[in-house]
């Protein structure tokens, strides 16, 4: 008889412990999910901002496209390959800044900690991808002012090697950031400070508040 007593005041006790530690980990979610959603509110402010930077910046670049191509002559050749290429690549940048300001706004808190971790990774991914393009227009800041009314007929030997140097150097590091933009570098400090612009650093904090609390849950 005494043994059952026993039982139940244990089977009792537990069922308290569960329910507490239920609550707890509610709780902690719901402390979490404000830390989350305070962090990701300078992404969307970034993002909202970067888009209409990036609104009024294409629109310059449109503007001299235009004016370009309207008074075209060889001279301009340069300029325009330059150009369209930066400014193509600035439109895929708008379209990601809109993508990432929806993605984050559409976070559900109420899912479950797996999704809304999936829905991060996501926005981390795509992030990591934009900084990967954007990279690609570096050379071309290097070639947008040649003209072929003087360059390379008429300028020096040592103008022109400096040239080749200057582009080359832009290629081989637009290459090179191209290439190491991965997850596999989110560990190294100069990657997470470089995707930082782009609002990695906000999402990647977001993301280890939730590392936190699976960590709690399987403690």
């Amino acid at each position: 008889m005494e043994n059952f007593e026993l039982i139940k005041i244990w089977k009792e006790q537990n069922a308290k412990i569960e329910k507490s530690l239920a609550i707890n980990e509610l709780l902690l979610k719901e402390l979490i999910n404000t830390k989350a959603r305070n962090t990701l509110r300078s992404l969307i402010s970034l993002k909202t901002a970067g888009i209409i930077a990036f609104i009024l910046y294409l629109m310059l670049l449109a503007y001299a496209l235009v004016y370009a191509v309207s008074h075209y002559s060889s001279a301009w050749l340069y300029f325009i390959i330059s150009v369209t290429a930066i400014a193509i690549i600035n439109i895929k940048g708008l379209a990601d800044y809109i993508k990432h300001l929806t993605w984050a706004r559409r976070i559900d808190y109420n899912g479950t900690i797996i999704d809304i971790q999936r829905q991060l990774s996501r926005l981390q991914l795509s992030i990591i991808s934009h900084a990967k393009i954007m990279c690609l227009q570096f050379p071309f800041f290097t070639t947008f002012y040649l003209s072929d009314s003087w360059f390379p007929q008429h300028v020096g030997t040592g103008y022109i090697i400096f040239q080749i140097l200057l582009t080359g150097s832009f290629i081989v590091l637009s290459y090179w950031l191209y290439k190491n933009h991965k997850p596999e570098n989110l560990s190294k400090p100069w990657f997470r400070n470089l995707i930082a612009g782009s609002g990695g650093k906000s999402v990647m904090k977001a993301i280890e508040f939730y590392r936190e609390l699976e960590a709690f849950k399987n403690s």
